[in-house]
């Protein structure tokens, strides 16, 4: 069973203790663009240094956990610090089935997560690929028991790939998914979701003699035709009519909650970007990044009316709008 390894956490993000949130944020985002499994499929080093990195971020992520780990109040892991180097509740074991991310923490039966784990747990036992069951870990550290003897192992975790289109995963609309057991279930999307968000739903993995393992689910944010994420931003290039450009106007701009109207202003040249706020992705703290509209100006080839009118323009070779550069 792969487990997150002991080395300091700030070192597998590549950041100093002390770094700030943003800071990490950005460490855990180049790294895991580059060492994200879809990217290395024939790598599997790089998928365990993936799902170290997002056990690490999970952490760190979290103002009270990372305060507990800079105070030495627990591990790498998550797990409170006891006398004998591993934590528990009461008894100073583990709770068998919990992945690295989760100890301690218990999940109901129902259709509500609990806290969001972006590491990976276990190894893969399959493709994972679309909605269906791809990987699961047996068991989980059991081994511990609060007698001093051995406590049943539950059933090993079953994961899945939610794949979710750009404009549900911004907008945080439910999604449904089918289990392995035929079970149909609608997911609410966390805040700050994003491809490699994995979440975990207590009791519904594979049966043990301590109880259903859980199900562990990584989502997988589609790339949209004309939107793109820029952190919790979404950009957008807009087309706009020349007489649009030049005289101002109202109109219509697609957004991730639907369309909706957006004032040009007079005089607006290409490359002039436009704010729509709280049109963006969810933060973690519940807020919401805004829509970036870059205007390009629609230049209709062959217009003829439109040669004459340049052609006779007043204007015409008046300004040198490249000046600023020098040229």
């Amino acid at each position: 069973m792969t487990t997150t390894s002991m080395a300091d956490l700030y070192s597998k993000l590549g950041i100093k203790r002390g770094a700030d949130e943003a800071e990490i944020k950005k460490a855990y985002r180049k790294l895991a663009k580059e060492l994200h499994p879809d990217r290395n499929q024939d790598n599997p080093k790089a998928a365990e240094r993936f799902s170290e990195l997002t056990a690490a971020y999970d952490l760190l992520s979290d103002r009270d956990k990372r305060a507990q780990y800079d105070r030495g109040e627990i591990d790498e892991q998550g797990n409170p610090k006891g006398p004998f180097g591993f934590g528990g509740r009461g008894g100073g074991g583990f709770t068998p089935g919990t992945g690295p991310a989760g100890a301690g923490f218990e999940f109901g039966d129902g259709a509500d997560f609990g806290d969001i784990f972006e590491g990976i747990f276990g190894r893969s036992r399959g493709g994972g690929a679309g909605r269906g069951p791809g990987a699961a870990r047996p068991g989980g550290f059991g081994g511990f028991g609060t007698q001093g003897g051995s406590r049943p192992a539950k059933g090993a975790d079953v994961a899945y790939r939610l794949a979710v289109p750009f404009e549900d995963a911004a907008a945080l609309k439910p999604q449904r998914i089918t289990l392995s057991n035929g079970k149909t279930i609608d997911v609410k999307l966390p805040n700050g979701v994003e491809s490699g968000t994995q979440m975990r739903l207590g009791g519904q993995g594979e049966d043990g003699a301590g109880g259903k393992g859980d199900a562990i689910i990584t989502v997988d944010v589609r790339p949209h035709r004309f939107f793109r994420r820029d952190e919790d931003d979404v950009r957008l290039d807009l087309p706009v009519a020349i007489d649009e450009a030049v005289a101002g106007a109202k109109v219509k701009v697609p957004t991730v909650d639907g369309a909706v109207m957006l004032g040009i202003p007079k005089g607006t040249s290409s490359g002039k970007t436009l704010r729509l706020k709280g049109k963006g992705f969810h933060r973690k703290d519940g807020s919401r990044g805004d829509q970036l509209v870059t205007v390009m100006i629609d230049i209709p080839a062959g217009d003829a009316d439109l040669e004459a009118f340049v052609e006779t323009w007043a204007g015409k070779g008046q300004r040198n709008p490249r000046a600023s550069l020098g040229v």
